[in-house]
């Protein structure tokens, strides 16, 4: 371990001038900014840069933060994140071809105090730079409680209105992270390394972050995943949502920045599709409306103009320079101007100059191809929103009023009932049929369908009559539900005691524990519905279909379970109807009850 020696430190309350100018010298000798890609992690396309200090030990400093530390002690931080901004903003925008790329930049909490003065020097850089704010997008971090600070409420205010983005940094390793999220208008999670680590063979951590990502999606916030090391780690990720990919596997910092930076390893895919997406986009494709729009440093007249010219429009979608949502302009946070003596006038000074960026509010913001489910999830996670914002391959593609969406449940309501079982509720024959046909279409990820089937239903019922039979038939479909919550889950109801389950988004070994405790369940709690007698002997007497007495085990539930492998489209839903008609024959013969075929 490198020791690490650092000039005679002077107390912060007396800085010494002498070791701050020395400081600063050395740093603008010895440091350098390295860019590390963040790709978006369905297509791989670079999607933006992160700035990272390098060359730190040869200021004598063993990492970054210990450099900052003695930075800050000796009043020379200020000075330092100067630099720093400075000259990533410069290796910025020397990339080629950066059009729509953000560049993300570390925010140190120690500058909060700095604020009145912090914001107008950002300003200054990205001006010099020809760059607007909304291509910096600050990491908040997690060594400390930002939201503890009485100072950091108004800067990050005053940041979002000039158009700066916010991501919560190493998310789940730091403290006050889940009140940022909840209480503050950040754009982006970052999930920490520890959580990414391994997370294809991880059930908890694929359960955790799968969480995560739903909730920040429901915010209308993007999910970085940090420490990306290896395909199965960028592939897991993808499979839960996430929707940018960070990491060594990616793409390590680099001093040097190829001019040309691709990312062929990656395999490129398309995102999995729920089985009711393609049904809920046409039903959404119906309703989308396309409102004018303003582009987040563009001034306020405009915005009075439009509302103007259309009384009955009471927001405006507002955009970045990159074309993705940014939020939405009210006009009732423009009435106060309106109706002041010189409000306007006061709104196009150039010295008080406001652009629509300090007057716009979040909006919940969805892509095209989500469930309605999933849509009005994410209208709930954000209050007073006239409009849900929508996107297409997370470029801007119109609005949906909440009175649209409900209008969508309703129609995807009335549809789903005409083919809902009216024992378990769950979708039957037709549902299933969608289902499969949308599922085999697509090339995404491993998709596994599976056939359950009771064995020894008929004794069961014959015995019990038809009331015990619905009762085993109903215990079943709890289970499922029980078991089968997440997304990227189907659950059907074929008929009788026949079930169907779609999964996606699960390793195989997941896949086949969680049905392998799904029958051990069904086989102990229906062992309940018979006398104490048959449960003593572990059989019932019956009748096969010749007439002939014969003993049979007590029910239990045979699964046939058809992988479709990650990349494979089948070529229509009958080839894997015959595929798991098949299966489900020869589960009924296995010992175990569960039989797994790749297609």
């Amino acid at each position: 371990m490198p020791v690490h020696t650092v000039p005679q430190r002077v107390p912060a309350s007396t800085p010494g001038a002498a070791d701050d100018g020395l400081f600063q010298r050395l740093a603008h000798v010895t440091l350098e900014t390295a860019f590390q890609p963040i790709v978006e992690a369905t297509s791989g396309r670079l999607a933006a840069w992160e700035a990272l200090m390098r060359n730190h030990e040869r200021a004598g400093f063993a990492s970054p933060l210990a450099l900052l530390d003695f930075a800050d002690s000796i009043g020379a931080l200020l000075p330092l994140e100067k630099l720093m901004v400075r000259t990533a903003l410069e290796k910025f925008v020397a990339q080629p071809d950066r059009g729509g790329l953000q560049l993300f930049l570390n925010l140190d909490s120690r500058l909060i105090g700095e604020g009145e003065g912090l914001v107008p020097r950002l300003c200054d850089h990205l001006d010099d730079a020809g760059l607007a704010p909304s291509f910096l997008c600050f990491e908040l971090s997690e060594r400390f409680d930002l939201t503890q600070h009485p100072d950091f409420r108004p800067l990050m205010e005053r940041m979002r209105q000039a158009g700066f983005r916010f991501a919560i940094d190493d998310f789940g390793a730091g403290v006050g992270e889940m009140k940022l999220l909840c209480d503050y208008p950040v754009d982006y999670v970052k999930i920490d390394r520890y959580f990414v680590s391994g997370i294809g063979g991880s059930a908890p951590r694929r359960h955790i972050v799968g969480n995560l990502v739903a909730t920040a999606h429901r915010l209308g916030v993007a999910v970085v995943a940090e420490g990306v090391e290896t395909a199965e780690e960028a592939e897991a990720c993808r499979d839960l949502g996430v929707d940018f990919l960070q990491g060594w596997f990616i793409g390590r910092p680099e001093i040097e920045v190829p001019q040309a930076r691709t990312f062929s390893h990656l395999r490129r895919r398309e995102p999995p599709a729920s089985p009711t997406a393609g049904f809920d986009r046409g039903l959404i494709l119906a309703r989308i409306e396309h409102p004018q729009s303003l582009v987040e440093d563009e001034g306020v007249e405009r915005a009075f103009d439009i509302f103007r010219a259309s009384p009955g429009q009471g927001y405006l979608p507002i955009l970045g320079r990159d074309g993705a949502p940014r939020g939405i302009l009210k006009e009732e946070r423009l009435k106060e101007y309106i109706y002041q003596p010189f409000g306007r006038d006061l709104l196009k000074n150039r010295i008080y100059s406001r652009t629509v960026s300090h007057f716009t509010d979040r909006a919940p913001v969805a892509e095209l191809d989500m469930a309605s489910e999933t849509m009005l999830g994410a209208f709930a996670g954000v209050e007073d929103s006239p409009c849900l914002i929508l996107t297409d391959g997370g470029a801007y593609a119109g609005v949906v009023s909440a009175a649209s969406l409900l209008r969508v449940m309703h129609e995807k309501s009335l549809r789903a009932a005409q083919d809902q079982n009216p024992l378990t509720g769950l979708p039957g024959n037709r549902a299933i049929s969608d289902y499969l046909a949308a599922a085999a279409g697509e090339a995404g990820g491993a998709r596994y369908f599976c056939y359950c089937d009771f064995d020894h239903f008929k004794p069961f019922n014959d015995i019990y009559g038809f009331q015990k039979g619905d009762h085993a038939i109903m215990l079943f479909a709890a289970l499922m539900r029980r078991y089968f919550f997440v997304e990227g889950t189907f659950l059907g109801h074929v008929g009788g005691d026949d079930f169907f389950i779609g999964l996606s988004q699960l390793p195989r070994e997941d896949v086949l524990d969680m049905l392998s405790r799904l029958s051990r369940d069904f086989h102990n709690e229906v062992a309940g519905l018979y006398s104490p007698q048959a449960r003593l002997a572990g059989s019932v007497k019956g009748r096969d279909r010749s007439g002939a007495e014969k003993d049979y085990p007590l029910m239990r539930c045979s699964v046939g379970i058809l992988e479709l492998p990650a990349g494979r489209k089948a070529a229509s839903v009958d080839d894997l109807a015959v595929e798991i008609t098949a299966l489900k024959a020869d589960a009924k013969k296995s010992e175990t009850g569960l039989v797994l075929r790749r297609f």
